[in-house]
């Protein structure tokens, strides 16, 4: 399990566990709060690409399908 800071997320860096076309290396590029603080929207965009793609913050926390950092697998 990955320890995830929802204020420290955006230019986080993160590995991709199966990558998918050549896509593995993911920075942190948007992330959105609600007014109490939590987050509504986050994107990840693929370094190789620029691909961007929207997703729920808390699958980063899954170890068995991201690591933290930009990671050699």
């Amino acid at each position: 399990m990955n320890q995830v800071n929802p204020a420290k997320l955006l230019q986080s860096k993160w590995t991709a566990v199966q990558p998918k076309n050549n896509e593995k290396h993911f920075l942190v590029v948007d992330v959105e709060f609600d007014e109490r603080g939590a987050v509504v929207y986050c994107a990840l965009e693929a370094v190789i690409n620029k691909r961007r793609i929207a997703v729920d913050w808390r699958v980063l926390k899954n170890s068995c399908k991201w690591k933290q950092g930009w990671k050699h697998i």
